[in-house]
């Protein structure tokens, strides 16, 4: 096994379901590069994301297989209101074409969906569609798909320490009182495993506002590959290198290894 600089194992991705492998509880993913993809191809943009729908489904069926209990999506950020109109306006019909499509399947493979981030600047239409997929699949308990839409990192936080101010304001809590933990169960993931393992494909080294507060001690894994293009193997292939790492979380080596 060997990793090179850029954190990225070479590995073969078969050898992930040997006995003794590690799979990562939670696994959270920066689906970058369609829209490289598809100029790439002469294509406009909106091809790229429409194309980038077969990878989640490929990431998603992946990680229920070989049993990832959490999988988190960045799938439109905070910031990305500032791209063109036509494209955001193209993003959020997606949206909802893929939640219409795609939440029963999720349902019958006992899979639980839900929205994380600031949803009410989405249409009524939208936020209904949302609310309407995360009834459905809430009692179901084999897997966790968390699709972060208008979401920041820092927003997350900020509405955390909103959230714990609010209660100081009611005396329902003192400020010596809070903690890491309290903080943390107003966050949006709360009640998840903690992440493990963070990927970005599409060839950049930044984790861009996603999940700042979770990341405190998960593995970074950055791919070349533009996400229309990541499917199974590649997915297979950061969950190998997922198992080569040795998480000490402030330890030594060898205390970890005792």
């Amino acid at each position: 096994m060997k990793i090179n600089l850029s954190g990225v194992c070479v590995s073969k991705a078969e050898s992930l379901t040997s006995e003794g492998t590690k799979v990562p509880q939670h696994v959270a993913i920066i689906m970058d590069g369609n829209g490289r993809w598809a100029q790439l191809r002469g294509k406009t943009r909106v091809v790229g994301h429409k194309n980038g729908v077969e990878s989640v489904r490929a990431v998603v069926s992946t990680a229920r297989k070989v049993g990832v209990k959490a999988l988190t999506l960045f799938a439109f950020s905070s910031e990305n209101w500032q791209r063109p109109e036509q494209e955001v306006g193209v993003l959020m019909d997606l949206f909802m074409f893929v939640l219409t499509r795609e939440v029963k399947k999720l349902h019958k493979n006992n899979i639980r969906f839900q929205v994380i981030g600031d949803v009410s600047r989405f249409s009524e239409k939208l936020r209904k569609k949302i609310s309407e997929a995360e009834k459905l699949t809430a009692m179901n308990d084999a897997m966790v798909l968390s699709v972060a839409a208008n979401y920041g990192g820092r927003w997350d936080i900020t509405y955390a320490a909103k959230q714990l101010a609010l209660k100081v304001k009611n005396n329902e809590l003192l400020v010596e009182d809070i903690s890491e933990e309290m903080l943390d169960q107003e966050t949006s993931l709360f009640g998840l495993p903690e992440l493990d393992l963070l990927i970005r494909t599409g060839g950049d080294f930044r984790i861009s506002n996603f999940l700042l507060w979770q990341a405190a001690y998960a593995e970074f894994y950055f791919s070349d590959v533009l996400w229309p293009d990541f499917k199974e193997n590649e997915f297979k292939k950061a969950l190998t290198c997922f198992d080569a790492r040795e998480r000490r979380y402030g330890q030594t080596g060898e205390q970890v290894n005792k």
